[in-house]
Formats: C-alpha cells, structure tokens, sequence
C-alpha cells in the first residue's frame, strides 16, 4: 500500500515535478538517523518516499520516544515494506536515488546479492540497476570478512558505503550535532544543502539549525 501524506516543500522544482528521494528505514540501531534525515529534507525541494521495515518500528520504540506514525508523517509519501508493486520498486518510476539510514547487515546484504524479499530491498537494488546513487549507511561494527566482500561488492556496483562515523573536527557539544553533520554530508552526495554542516576551512553554517522533533509533533 503507498500513502501519500504531505506535498513536497521548498522552491525550485523539476520539470515534471520535484526530484524524488528514497528513504529507506532498517532495524539496525540508529534509527533516528533516518527519523533525522526526513525532518531535514521537509524543507527541501524534494518528494520523500520512505519504507520502513518491521524491525525498524521495533528499534525506533527501543531507542527513541517517537512513534512509527510520526516518522511516517514526516515523508511524503510512504510505501508498506512488503508492497512489492509499489512505485519505487520499478525503475520506470524516476529518482534521484536512495538513501538507508540505518543499513542493517541483513538489508545490506540482500542488496548486495540481488535475492530482495522486502520493498526496501527491492527498492534499492532498482536503484543500483537505473545507476542511481545508493547510500548505505551501515550500522554494524566489527565488521568480518563475509562483510567486508559484501560491501566491497556493493561498492563495485556503484553504491555508496557511508557508515554514520561522527566528525570531531566539527566539535560536536551533542549527539544531535553529531547526527546533523553526518545527514548533511550524506545529502552532499545528492547535491542538497542543510546549511547544518561544519565545513573544514569554511565558516559555519549552522546558525539557523532546525531542532529536533519530538514525539508529538
């Protein structure tokens, strides 16, 4: 089932239309990266469509005080995990790429083998196929060989391998600075500004930050 909940915001769009980003949300640990990164895009000229997974739902209650229906208010469009009709699963629906945050080992996985059971998946492997820019934030650490060949491949594909590492260069005073600089150099690699990130050698940007949501939001 897709859902369509909010009209992209921001300026400039294309011209049939703002340019589409997926959003994809695994159970890894570090969900608020991904609950993070759909706030920052909101007000960007961008169309979010986000697949969550189950485990993802079951991490979010573990680790924050956000609700699945929260985060998917955030998105424009959300897609069910195990809808593998939905639009984003076919390279004929255009976007400029993919993002999962976090990538859990086991999603990472089914992308590197093309076996997709899941819309996330699915969704990914579309994007490799269309040389679209993947971005798997990996969140595993220590990582073993059978990972490392996975990885290494899915770099050969074209995929971008961009675990969420902090940036002490930046001086960080909270985890949310740690989490803001870290999405915003994950949308460099799709040409959108957050004006959040510390850039080495430029003033700062990240006067106006926008804050976190919260629960009720």
């Amino acid at each position: 089932m897709t859902e369509r909940l909010n009209s992209p915001r921001g300026g400039a769009a294309e011209k049939f239309g703002c340019p589409r980003l997926i959003v994809g949300i695994s159970g890894a640990s570090g969900v608020i990266y991904g609950a993070r990164l759909l706030e920052l895009l909101r007000p960007l000229p961008v169309e979010t469509h986000l697949v969550i997974s189950r485990a993802a739902e079951v991490t979010l209650a573990l680790e924050t005080g956000l609700k699945p229906a929260v985060v998917r208010s955030r998105a424009n469009v959300v897609h069910a995990i195990g809808d593998l009709a939905a639009p984003i699963s076919s390279g004929s629906f255009k976007t400029i790429g993919m993002v999962v945050a976090p990538c859990s080992i086991r999603s990472m996985a089914e992308i590197a083998s093309g076996v997709t059971t899941t819309l996330l998946s699915r969704a990914a492997d579309v994007v490799l196929k269309e040389r679209r820019r993947l971005v798997l934030m990996v969140r595993e650490t220590p990582l073993h060989t059978g990972h490392l060949r996975s990885l290494t491949a899915l770099s050969e594909m074209g995929a971008v391998i961009a675990p969420p590492v902090p940036a002490f260069y930046a001086k960080p005073q909270t985890i949310a600075d740690i989490i803001d600089q870290t999405l915003g150099r994950v949308l460099d690699l799709f040409g959108l500004e957050t004006g959040l990130v510390k850039r080495w050698g430029e003033p700062s940007g990240a006067k106006d930050r926008p804050e976190p949501g919260d629960a009720g939001d």
